[in-house]
């Protein structure tokens, strides 16, 4: 069946690209990154030079600057998810007698998600000011691998705390920076991974919803058009039964729009899935991605001078202070006076 076979395919190559990338993410020369490298290189003696420094110019523009576009394209994508869930979908299962409450569950959380939204993109991720530097540097100890004392940023020209880093998007150091996010055009620091976390747990969890409720709509229609235990002629003129590839077909030249929307969902939900597991590991051990990708290079951090060059760095958490303390210390974290007191 041509639509079941060209989703499939679609959706393991989607999922194959997204597990490479996280796979590779913490290498400093991965297969994926010299691939990428020697491509460019290649396209290079191809493309005219003036379009590579038009592309050049949009690509930097686009993934190096502050920006709304994603932002905006967040937005457009919600808005036509929810208006064909809205249009067909819900009043499809109305006409149907589906329960209330099943219905709005994606509505509810979409509010929720919304204002998370919001939040995260508007709340100050942690700033580190000539004002606040001196204070932030006593809120975490310098593990001597990944963070030193001492180190002044060449841009902001203050002693960069310990979990901080420069944001050459935002150009600010952040506080127990964590990634700057294009979709809600911020950086995620120890001021808003609270919020960030309850976005993407929200966000995951207002597309399985809608997920849920479509699925449930189409196997309510295969069942009252009892297609599911009939036959149907195939190209020859033989009875065959029906399967699912048939099934898929069927709902698909009957629904188009809510089969697509169906697999756009469901690739959605699998995705963010992944991604708020890896989110939840690293606020349960206290981890950021900055110092999850820093701790998988090899070779570490660079010596110091004072350290002799044949006794390798080993890095070892020791911000964790077990589960229940990591994740109270990402929506409430510490300072400095929480710091003497313990």
């Amino acid at each position: 069946m041509d639509f079941l076979t060209l989703f499939l395919i679609y959706l393991c190559f989607v999922l194959a690209v997204t597990a490479l990338l996280c796979l590779c993410s913490g290498r400093r020369e991965s297969f994926l990154a010299r691939s990428a490298s020697r491509a460019s290189q290649v396209l290079s003696l191809v493309i005219p030079s003036q379009l590579q420094r038009v592309t050049h110019r949009a690509l930097h523009r686009l993934f190096h600057t502050r920006s709304c576009l994603f932002v905006v394209l967040h937005v457009a994508l919600q808005a036509a998810v929810f208006g064909e869930y809205t249009w067909e979908v819900l009043v499809y299962c109305w006409e149907l007698q589906f329960h209330l409450l099943p219905l709005l569950l994606p509505y509810l959380l979409l509010a929720g998600n919304l204002a998370c939204f919001l939040l995260c993109s508007r709340a100050n991720p942690g700033t580190v000011t000539k004002s606040n530097a001196a204070s932030l540097v006593k809120v975490y100890a310098y593990d001597g691998v990944l963070f030193h004392r001492g180190l002044v940023c060449p841009t902001c020209t203050v002693e960069k705390p310990a979990r901080s880093k420069h944001c050459s998007v935002c150009r600010t150091c952040v506080h127990r920076f964590d990634h700057h996010c294009v979709w809600v055009n911020n950086c995620i620091g120890a001021s808003n991974a609270g919020v960030f976390l309850l976005y993407l747990l929200s966000l995951t969890a207002t597309a399985a919803a809608m997920a849920a409720v479509t699925a449930a709509f189409l196997v309510q229609v295969l069942l009252l058009s009892n297609i599911m235990h009939g036959t149907y002629l195939d190209a020859q003129g033989w009875e065959q039964p029906v399967e699912i590839p048939f099934l898929v077909q069927h709902l698909f030249l009957t629904f188009p729009r809510i089969v697509f929307m169906l697999g756009f969902v469901i690739l959605l939900t699998l995705v963010l899935g992944g991604y708020c597991s890896f989110s939840l590991y690293l606020a349960l051990t206290n981890q950021t991605t900055n110092e999850w990708c820093k701790s998988r290079r090899s070779g570490g951090s660079p010596h110091r001078p004072s350290q002799p060059h044949h006794r390798p760095l080993v890095y070892k958490n020791i911000y964790s202070k077990g589960i229940w303390r990591n994740l109270k210390e990402v929506f409430n974290p510490p300072t400095v006076l929480e710091r003497k007191k313990k």
